[in-house]
């Protein structure tokens, strides 16, 4: 049997940080993912039928303009909302981490 971390050492580990680190990490890279299959994957042939193409690189967008103001092949606004939330959330968590650490090593 592994004896149990004391008071201690339990208390230098902030593991609720880290998992609400890894957790924002995680929706970052997965709606990320999405944007990218949205841009290269469902809306592939786009490019090749529409006059005004538009894209962007961060996050992943591939859509297509229409002189009335509408656009196909967008990326949902939520994603991105979820992309850059958690993308900020997740610099915010791991820089709090690391402050931690190096406070509590001194």
């Amino acid at each position: 049997m592994t004896a149990s971390p004391t008071a201690s050492q339990a208390g230098n580990r902030p593991t609720a940080l880290w998992a609400a680190s890894l957790a924002s990490l995680t929706a970052a890279v997965a709606s990320w993912a999405l944007c990218w299959l949205n841009a290269y994957v469902v809306h592939d042939d786009l490019p090749n039928s529409c006059g005004d193409l538009r894209r962007q690189t961060f996050p992943p967008e591939v859509a297509c303009a229409y002189a009335d103001g509408t656009l196909t092949g967008a990326n949902a606004d939520w994603i991105e909302v979820v992309f850059f939330a958690s993308l900020v959330a997740f610099l915010l968590l791991t820089g709090m981490m690391l402050a931690l650490v190096v406070l509590r090593r001194k």
